[in-house]
């Protein structure tokens, strides 16, 4: 029986998890993150899937100290798995797995290396994205490829929605990459990283709305970071503005120079400067609901521009 010590969180470390130990390999450690009292967990928990099944599991504030080294060299790994685990694992642990360290990726390498892939896809308008397999360097995300699978991204999928099919297509990859990788045979395709581009990791404050983009881009932004992220927003002197869900509309008649709130009867539309709009179907105002019942009161107005609190 293979042995493996996997490094794992989030829905993706727990349905991987189980593929493993489905497919009959030994999980003597696994490592993974406490929670975070300050972020929204509405994912799965590793720790307690694992303890569901009799797994050891440590939660080290830092993977590559010399403490976890030594529990990880103790299990005697065949492999090392990283799933959705939030550090990189230095040289040594790499190392200390003598068939192979691999970690499984949100996106179709070599596109979207790096961090929050799902959410950088949606963003940037991509029709689709994935999981794959990869073998683990100390560049990140750089490692040959065993396996990966594509799924759509919807014009109306949020990033939640998508994520879960990631997660699908994550615990699908590994299950049918795993035989040739526990019988030798697996074949790895190594990656042209000039294909692809690294992205970092995002901020709320990284949310801001430009008044300046098209309504499609604005509804990308939008999808990607709504709920259970921390939403895309404008900051107004009535508040933050939070725009949490919207659908792309038909042309609008006066077109502005930076986006405008509208209310349009029953409808509140956001006016985009590329003569597009979008029916804002859920937002907030300094953190209370704005509907179209309430816009009047809220703004004194019918219009209200974006933009002034753009820095420079």
């Amino acid at each position: 029986m293979s042995r493996a010590v996997v490094f794992a969180y989030h829905n993706v470390g727990v349905r991987c998890l189980l593929a493993l130990l489905a497919r009959g390999v030994e999980v003597p450690l696994v490592v993974t993150h406490t929670d975070n009292p300050n972020e929204d967990i509405w994912f799965a928990s590793v720790a307690r899937i694992a303890a569901m099944h009799g797994l050891k599991v440590i939660t080290p504030e830092d993977a590559n100290e010399a403490e976890v080294l030594a529990a990880v060299q103790a299990a005697q790994p065949d492999f090392l798995f990283s799933f959705y685990y939030r550090q990189m694992l230095g040289a040594a642990l790499l190392k200390s797995a003598p068939r192979g360290a691999y970690n499984m990726h949100g996106s179709l390498l070599p596109r979207y290396r790096g961090r929050v892939p799902v959410n950088w896809a949606i963003i940037r308008g991509e029709t689709e994205t994935g999981a794959t397999l990869h073998t683990m360097e100390i560049k990140p995300d750089a490692g040959a490829i065993v396996d990966q699978m594509a799924v759509p991204i919807l014009p109306d999928d949020t990033a939640q929605q998508v994520f879960d099919k990631v997660t699908v297509a994550a615990e699908a990859v590994l299950w049918r990459s795993l035989p040739a990788l526990l019988d030798g045979s697996a074949t790895l395709q190594p990656q042209d990283l000039a294909q692809g581009s690294y992205f970092g990791g995002r901020k709320p404050e990284d949310g801001r709305i430009d008044p300046a983009w098209s309504a499609r881009t604005v509804h990308d932004f939008v999808r990607a970071l709504t709920h259970p992220y921390p939403g895309a927003f404008a900051d107004l002197p009535q508040g933050r503005l939070r725009l949490w869900q919207t659908r792309r509309a038909a042309a609008v008649d006066n077109m502005p120079t930076r986006a405008e709130l509208r209310l349009l009867g029953d409808q509140m539309v956001l006016a985009c400067p590329d003569g597009s709009s979008l029916h804002v179907l859920s937002a907030t105002l300094a953190d209370e609901p704005l509907t179209p019942d309430n816009f009047r009161g809220r703004f004194s107005a019918q219009t209200v521009t974006l933009g002034a609190d753009i820095p420079a």
